[in-house]
């Protein structure tokens, strides 16, 4: 029954990626390239309608007919489909950042009040702290809302979001199947499917986009699986932030760096690290498989870190903190170095 609705969420995901790309789709949006853009061609940018549409009617044939939705479930499906349908409107008549941050703000909110997600305890190798109630709502909130940016941030190169979705969310559905939550495993596993039949019109040379309709609507589920681990103790919440580092880091430190710049945030750029390897002359394709590499080397770290004492996990967190600042430091090098040779 699983490999079936698995197979279901790809094909929808493949046939509606396919139609969509075409000009006489009943779906047909195109981003038109201006000079923040990667990409030199108009192209469509529906592609998470299609993956989203995917993975809908395969969460629905899950519940219908293999077992019972669990009712705090239903405000991570409702906060993701008001996502989706703002990020939808922008995609069609770009809103402005205070409209789209408002419904942010409302999804958010009915994801943590009614749903329950709060992120009430700091957890790290072994340390569990009891957060004050004006922390947890503050951090709570501030962690999703910045997990949807980020991840709309992030999809700015042929394959990437997609990529690192199929990567970040299939290292969930491990962690739920070693759990034994067979429901927090299935609803991974078909969100990757999903994802996966969208990947394939968008690997690069990408054909279509997934839009903001899909990226800022990963970013909340993203999150919400997040605390939805953390919460029902299947991992703690920094195994979810390792896992997605490659993504996180670079969207926050990139923003920091524009905010002391005095720049305005909330602007299109090509400021990001990835962005900057593609204009260095890496190409999406080289970019992204490396991107790959250094998530998938993420996500067996975090997995692993699992059997590792409170010790070694700290030594693996500090290593990665160092590898990170090592990572950045060799972008800004490569640059200068390419300067200086021109």
């Amino acid at each position: 029954m699983v490999l079936v609705l698995m197979l279901f969420a790809f094909f929808i995901a493949l046939g509606l990626t396919r139609q969509f790309t075409r000009p006489d789709a009943f779906l047909y949006v195109v981003n038109i390239p201006n000079q923040r853009s990667l990409h030199t061609r108009p192209t469509p940018i529906t592609g998470g309608v299609a993956f989203l549409s995917g993975f809908a009617g395969a969460m629905f044939l899950m519940y219908f007919f293999y077992m019972e939705i669990q009712s705090h479930l239903l405000w991570i499906y409702l906060g993701a489909l008001l996502i989706a349908l703002i990020s939808f409107l922008d995609d069609c008549y770009e809103l402005s950042a205070l409209k789209r941050l408002i419904i942010h703000i409302i999804a958010t909110l009915l994801l943590l009040s009614q749903g329950g997600y709060w992120l009430t305890h700091l957890l790290l190798p072994n340390i569990a702290w009891l957060l004050p109630e004006g922390l947890q709502i503050v951090l709570s909130l501030f962690f999703v809302v910045w997990m949807i940016n980020l991840y709309n941030f992030m999809d700015g190169m042929d394959g990437f979001a997609g990529g690192m979705a199929i990567i970040g969310f299939g290292t969930f559905a491990i962690l739920g199947g070693l759990k034994g939550d067979m429901v927090f495993m299935l609803v991974n596993l078909l969100l990757i499917s999903a994802v996966a039949g969208f990947l394939v019109f968008n690997f690069p040379p990408a054909k279509i986009f997934m839009g903001d309709t899909g990226s800022s609507t990963l970013g909340f589920l993203a999150a919400a699986l997040s605390l939805w681990g953390q919460r029902y103790g299947i991992f703690p919440l920094w195994i979810a932030v390792l896992i997605f580092s490659p993504f996180i880091v670079d969207a926050t430190v990139t923003l920091f760096k524009r905010l002391l710049r005095g720049e305005k945030i909330w602007q299109a750029h090509k400021t990001h690290y990835y962005q900057r390897l593609v204009q260095l002359g890496w190409g999406h394709r080289r970019t992204v498989l490396v991107e790959y590499g250094l998530m998938c080397a993420c996500s067996l770290s975090a997995l692993s870190a699992l059997y590792f004492s409170p010790i070694t996990q700290w030594i693996l967190i500090i290593m990665w903190i160092v590898s990170y600042v090592g990572l950045m430091l060799a972008v800004s090098q490569l640059e200068a170095s390419i300067k200086v040779v021109n």
